[in-house]
């Protein structure tokens, strides 16, 4: 029931608790009547197509206000840094526990930072690592992605000290500081700063010179960088946060309405001004104070059965046997990104990374049928059909309808070299999915399914991809035994 209306069945059934007269009861009726006429539009008037297109524009928000709200403030999340301007250091690999996004990794260590710039610029410390890959990816509730620093790029090479800060942020306007090396201008208030570290768990001295180069980084406002006092934090009301479907359903305009407040716009971007005229009409603009009897009363069951509509779309996109289309145009900084690979990519999984650092095509069946929990697969790559990655690569499993890895008591969610893998004597590979580990195959090669009446998505990850040889090579395909 749209809460306007609401409003007036309570204050009717307040009515008949007291003892009065009739005039009151039909005064109070119509002054409810009028400001429901007056405050706000039935969601009848939107078609089918605009409910469909105000989902697709606002999927990429949804997506990252739930992932960054997550990673900062959701109980019992295993990479939460359990608050804002603070960071999570992490020692193992991730597990079944992680729920907090969809389709993690299980081959890098994530060292997450939540970023909030409303009262003043957060200054990080990065070190350098020893390790053959490593990335530093920002991004906000927009899901514009940008890789400042990357082992790519020759950083990390030495330890480098950069400034985070947007155009609200209150305590800094642009100005110089000294020893800072980089300064990043971010579009949202509350963003994510984190650095994806290639472990090399197959080394365990190496592993743990990384894990021990992670625990020397450091975060802290600019105020304490200069050696003063931290400034006191502005009070902030979250909406409810959780996951997509959820806040489609349940506070779909009132967590826009929130990430448009903390979210620059550019006026001469398409995306933008697109995203901004599609929630006008529903009474959600930048500036505003979310009213919940000024806004148009939306079928939240409606909106959220679009938005699984187009998860299912984009998940059959990215798992298409002809190939993903959008492999190599997901997950690009502000400028360079259209709506339907952003759309994708919010979808399948949030922040990943540009094409030229890592690519993630989906492992799909020879009949073309779902992978299913209770069968068995195999997955077959001679040594000249391994993926042409400069770094490493890893195959990982997912149950498709949450993308979430499948619980198991080897903790297996991925093979690659460090989620381990055992190539052939001739350099090959083979990869089972099955509820039991199979005979004669090598725990490091089998993906444990659970075994349950469900269907499953493998998505592979390519780290520092050879961008050429890519645009030839073909993602292996699981077969049913």
């Amino acid at each position: 029931m749209p809460q306007t209306l609401q409003g007036l069945v309570n204050s009717l059934s307040g009515i008949r608790k007291e003892k009065v007269t009739m005039r009151k009861i039909l005064s109070t009726a119509l002054v409810a009547f009028f400001a429901l006429s007056a405050g706000c539009s039935s969601e009848e008037k939107l078609s089918d197509e605009e409910v469909e297109n105000v989902v697709r524009r606002s999927y990429q928000y949804v997506a990252m206000f739930n992932t960054n709200n997550n990673f900062a403030m959701q109980e019992g999340n295993p990479l939460g840094t359990g608050g804002w301007n603070k960071m999570l250091v992490p020692e193992t690999l991730s597990d079944h526990t992680l729920t907090a996004i969809p389709r993690p990794n299980n081959d890098s260590l994530y060292l997450i930072s939540m970023l909030d710039l409303r009262d003043d610029a957060v200054v990080i410390q990065f070190p350098a690592f020893d390790s053959k890959y490593v990335s530093l990816e920002t991004s906000a509730y927009d899901h514009y992605i940008d890789v400042p620093l990357s082992t790519i790029k020759g950083d990390f090479k030495k330890p480098t000290t950069m400034l985070f800060h947007t155009s609200r942020t209150k305590n800094y306007k642009g100005e110089p500081v000294k020893g800072i090396d980089q300064t990043l201008k971010m579009t949202g208030d509350f963003a994510i700063a984190f650095l994806r570290v290639t472990p090399h768990a197959s080394e365990p001295e190496r592993m743990k010179r990384n894990i021990a180069a992670m625990k020397t980084q450091k975060l802290m406002t600019l105020s304490e960088y200069q050696g003063k006092a931290k400034l006191p934090t502005s009070e902030v009301s979250f909406p409810a946060f959780s996951n997509d479907e959820a806040v489609f359903k349940n506070n779909f305009l009132e967590a826009m309405q929130f990430t448009f407040n903390h979210t620059t716009f550019d006026p001469e971007d398409e995306m933008d001004q697109k995203v901004l005229a599609a929630l006008k009409p529903l009474g959600v603009e930048p500036g505003k104070k979310f009213d919940a009897n000024k806004v148009t009363q939306i079928d939240g069951e409606k909106f959220a059965n679009v938005a699984k509509e187009v998860l299912r779309e984009s998940l059959k996109t990215w798992n298409d046997p002809k190939g993903n289309p959008y492999l190599t145009k997901v997950f690009q900084p502000k400028g360079k990104m259209t709506l339907e690979p952003m759309v994708t990519q919010s979808c399948v999984g949030p922040i990943g990374l540009p094409y030229d650092q890592a690519q993630y095509p989906g492992i799909g069946t020879a009949d073309g049928q779902p992978i299913q929990a209770k069968g068995h697969y195999v997955i077959r790559m001679t040594k000249e059909q391994l993926p042409p990655a400069g770094a490493f690569w890893s195959a990982t499993l997912y149950d498709a309808k949450k993308g979430l890895f499948i619980p198991n008591d080897n903790y297996k969610y991925s093979v690659g070299e460090n989620g381990g893998m055992k190539l052939d004597d001739s350099g090959g590979l083979e990869i089972h999915i099955s509820p039991e580990q199979p005979e004669g195959v090598p725990k490091e090669n089998w993906l444990p399914s659970g075994g349950k009446d469900e269907n499953l998505d493998v998505i592979m990850r390519v780290y520092a991809p050879d961008i050429e040889a890519m645009k030839t090579w073909k993602a292996p395909k699981a077969e049913k035994q």
